[in-house]
């Protein structure tokens, strides 16, 4: 290690004990160290480094090299010493307890007052309060300590230090905002949080109380992320919402509220190139989304369907250039996916042509076509999917879905799809169209059925005696374990039997349920030939029709869970009467 790498060292920032061997700069700290009521010194402070690397630097100006030489193997000495020195007093480090937290914060007080008073007094005059801005930025940096004590957090709110953190967030110096942004960020770390509840508790309840949300926002809208501290501040800004969002979920909500949505959307589309700020900012619109229906109900107001839209049609013939964009992409599906749960969004997507490039994007067989699958799939399920079942057959889409429902593409599972999952997406689409097509749009679809020689019935009886088999071994799985369960004495209750019926779903009873659906349907639309050829197939593989039934039963009673009753009972009455003709 030679002089200039050893002046350059700065070890660990820990407590130190004053130092008596050395007199170079010990007087001048221990007097800065009183001036400042009480600092911990650090390290050698940068203007000591500053000033041991200017006299290694002067020290040749006409003195022989041996001087050179000494001097400088003597100051390598003496710097040696000194960080031998603070590795040894490392263990004495001063404990963070609460007096030393109460100390810490009202010493941020007294900085955060004296500059904001040097601020007002001098508006023009940097010279006179850039020393205070400079001793605020440190003690902000110290007080990070805090989030290794979660317990302690209570006396952030109780002194007051939350109200002052958030006035400064909006502090005319953005270095100051980012510096907030960084200890903000630390102090709701969600494995912090998760240490002491209570603490998080009342952090949380004081940072929503002061509106943290919408002054995040305001000072996200100044930063400038050309230059990099801003981004990582914006980066920061994000995570600190992405921790408050996984403690609390419920204040999604009133975080989109607070200026949140309209910053992401206008962030998204903005037209500079991908970096992790546009990815976090996907993540964080898909977790604001989820299962929130006030949540889809502003971005659809807000346009935020377009925007959605635009953003994924690069993808339409394109795949993304990377793991993170390609990231990026199944957050913005993901997105959409949950705005389409709520009915008014579904009409603002047929409206935005939303049915046009998914389709396209299944034509294109690039890697969004997994996605496309599953938004169709959303757009076109229930009742409120009728208008965009009745477009997609008027955009040809039965010439793009059929291919899929005849082949599952190898290509899906490179895509991360499992054949299931595929299959799934498909059946529920042709399942959607044969419950919400009316005349002339069902014909067509029904016609398909009998091309070929009912090609497609076959695919559908193959795929029943696929999903029929894996729900039985699933079924006889399940029995085993519940005849063990009685054997130890152990009570089967709802909440057991409620987790067997959802593992049931997982192994391809759902599918199944689709796959009988369609069959029953076909087999009531008056072509003859659909309904001997499902029936021939099933007496030909010693299938039954009671099986079906039995399926679309446990189908029928399970059914328009969320919807209303009248819609539960009406639904539930059109399947018996379907089954009643099968």
């Amino acid at each position: 290690m030679d002089v200039g790498e050893l002046l350059s060292y700065q070890p660990d920032r820990g407590a130190k004990r004053p130092r008596e061997e050395d007199g170079g700069g010990g007087g001048a700290g221990g007097g800065e160290e009183e001036s400042r009521g009480g600092k911990q010194q650090k390290g050698l402070g940068a203007r000591e480094l500053a000033r041991h690397r200017e006299a290694a630097a002067a020290g040749g100006g006409g003195v022989g090299e041996t001087m050179d030489t000494e001097e400088l193997s003597g100051d390598k000495k003496r710097i040696l010493e000194k960080l031998m020195d603070q590795d040894e007093d490392e263990p004495e480090a001063e404990p963070v307890d609460e007096s030393s937290v109460k100390k810490m914060i009202l010493t941020f007080e007294k900085r955060s007052y004296k500059n904001q008073e040097l601020r007002i007094k001098f508006p023009d005059n940097p010279e006179k309060f850039m020393e205070t801005e400079l001793d605020l930025n440190d003690i902000i940096q110290e007080m990070h300590v805090i989030a290794t004590m979660p317990d302690l957090y209570h006396l952030l709110v109780e002194l007051n230090a939350v109200h002052s953190l958030l006035g400064l967030l909006s502090h005319e110096n953005s270095d100051i905002s980012i510096a907030v942004v960084d200890l903000l960020q630390e102090l709701t770390d969600i494995d912090t949080l998760h240490e002491s509840e209570e603490g998080a508790e009342v952090l949380i309840d004081a940072l929503l109380e002061g509106q943290v949300v919408a002054l995040l926002v305001q000072n996200m809208e100044r930063l400038d992320e050309q230059v990099k501290e801003e981004a990582d501040g914006v980066y920061n800004t994000l995570a600190i919402i992405e921790n408050m969002a996984e403690f609390r979920p419920g204040l999604c909500t009133e975080a989109a509220q607070q200026g949140l949505m309209q910053w992401l959307l206008k962030r998204i589309k903005a037209k500079i190139p991908f970096d992790a700020n546009k990815l976090y900012c996907s993540e964080i619109l898909a977790i604001l989304l989820q299962n929130n229906d006030s949540t889809r109900e502003l971005l659809g107001e807000m346009d935020g369907i377009d925007v959605l839209l635009q953003q994924l049609s690069v993808f339409k013939r394109h795949n993304p250039a990377t793991a993170e964009e390609q990231e990026m992409m199944e957050n913005l599906f993901d997105a959409l996916c949950s705005c389409l749960m709520l009915a008014a969004n579904r009409d603002r997507f047929l409206r935005g042509e939303g049915l046009q490039l998914m389709n396209l994007m299944l034509r294109e067989k690039k890697m969004s076509r997994t996605s496309a699958l599953k938004v169709l799939d959303h757009g076109m399920i229930g009742p409120e999917g009728t208008d965009n079942c009745h477009k997609f057959v008027d955009i040809l889409g039965l010439r793009t879905i059929f291919p899929l429902f005849m082949k599952t593409p190898k290509k899906m599972k490179k895509a991360g799809l499992s054949d299931k999952e595929h299959e799934e997406h498909v059946c529920s689409i042709i399942a959607s169209m044969l419950r919400n097509l009316k005349s002339q749009q069902r014909s067509r679809l029904l016609s398909k059925f009998t091309e070929n020689d009912c090609e497609k019935v076959d695919r559908l009886m193959e795929l029943h005696f696929k999903y029929l088999d894996a729900v039985q071994q699933a079924d006889k799985r399940i029995e085993g374990e519940k005849h063990d369960m009685v054997r130890r004495g152990e009570i089967l209750d709802d909440s057991m039997e409620d987790e067997f019926y959802l593992r049931r779903l997982d192994a391809g009873l759902f599918v199944l349920q689709l796959i009988c659906y369609i069959m029953v349907e076909i087999s009531n639309s008056g072509i003859s030939q659909l309904q001997q050829r499902v029936h021939q197939i099933l007496n030909l593989r010693g299938g039954s029709v009671k099986v079906v039934r039995h399926v679309m039963r446990e189908y029928a009673e399970s059914i328009g869970d969320g919807k209303s009753d009248e819609f539960k009972e009406a639904e539930q009455k059109r399947i018996m009467d379907l089954l009643d003709n099968f």
